[in-house]
């Protein structure tokens, strides 16, 4: 009887993993004993103890700025995804272009099955096309997605690029960073008897961490079959801002019959009265309103349960009491 040859691993490279994002994506596929995780990380101490002491995880201490340091753990590399990002300021152009271009293009074409690669769903209109304001007033860490996301086609890895556009995200507890989102929530929760007389013409989408996870998991073991680059928009179904303002009152036990309509004229108004400073970026988004999109992709979509579907679900899931 002739024994079986173990499959080899296959390796993932992975930078920004000690983010809310990055610890789901890392937990997800370090269940998979045939995944060998390469993820590279500034403070590798940011990173849940739980996830780097795993024997499928392997920890590479260094900073995307000097990512042609690791262009041999790259050629190595069957899928890369990458997460890191800078939120803003004069580095925002160098990292989110510059560096992610750099570590694409030093991936081994003949080698890497897939690149999955992070931006942002707010530099897209709803049509799914790139939105022109984004690259034109939005934030340093906008601006910089939508012009590396116009360089994908570019890139001789560009068949086997799968982009993914996150909307909303939601994540985080006492084991994983939080969300901007998250964190903010029960701030917000505070201001809900004040929030629950408005009414305003507004929706989204939002996608908890974990489905993310779920979405990435899923391409690594299933990668499309059609040229990239490809384009995924990550969120559940749309979401009137109405109907979230409704959820979280009658979750909280505080609904109220008296609705005053937010309208744009109110809104600048209140904007006036209280000299609030808004960016034009900020001003372009409270006008455009919908920030919805045709065909969002989420667990659903590949026959697997969403964690977190609805708004009770996001308070449940952000550790907001009814009470």
């Amino acid at each position: 009887m002739t024994a079986s040859v173990p499959s080899p691993q296959k390796r993932i490279f992975i930078t920004g993993a000690s983010g809310c994002i990055g610890h789901y994506i890392v937990e997800a596929l370090s269940k998979n004993p045939n995944y060998h995780l390469d993820l590279l990380l500034r403070t590798p101490e940011k990173l849940n103890p739980k996830l780097a002491g795993l024997p499928n995880v392997h920890l590479h201490q260094g900073d995307l700025r000097e990512i042609r340091y690791h262009a041999d753990l790259l050629k190595q590399a069957d899928v890369a995804i990458p997460i890191a990002t800078c939120w803003g300021g004069s580095d925002a152009f160098d990292i989110n272009v510059v560096k992610n271009i750099e570590l694409i293009n030093a991936l081994d074409p003949e080698r890497c099955e897939q690149v999955l690669y992070f931006s942002t769903a707010s530099i897209l209109g709803n049509d799914d096309r790139p939105l022109k304001e984004a690259g034109q007033i939005g934030t340093e860490y906008v601006r910089s997605k939508y012009d590396c996301a116009q360089r994908l086609h570019k890139l001789n890895m560009a068949p086997k690029i799968t982009a993914l556009y996150p909307t909303f995200v939601l994540g985080g507890d006492d084991e994983k960073p939080r969300s901007h989102l998250t964190g903010g929530l029960p701030d917000i929760m505070r201001y809900i008897k004040l929030i629950r007389h408005l009414k305003a013409d507004a929706s989204f989408h939002f996608i908890h961490a974990y489905d993310i996870a779920q979405v990435v998991a899923h391409l690594v073991d299933n990668p499309p079959e059609e040229a990239g680059p490809r384009h995924f928009v990550l969120g559940g179904e749309p979401t009137f801002l109405n109907d979230v303002i409704t959820s979280a009152t009658e979750y909280l036990s505080c609904p109220t019959r008296l609705k005053i309509p937010l309208s744009s004229t109110l809104a600048n108004t209140i904007i006036k009265l209280f000299n609030i400073q808004m960016a034009a970026w900020d001003r372009f988004c409270m006008n455009y309103r919908h920030f919805t999109y045709p065909n969002p992709v989420s667990p659903a979509t590949f026959n697997l349960t969403p964690y977190c579907r609805t708004f009770e679900d996001v308070l449940q899931q952000s550790g907001i009491s009814p009470k």
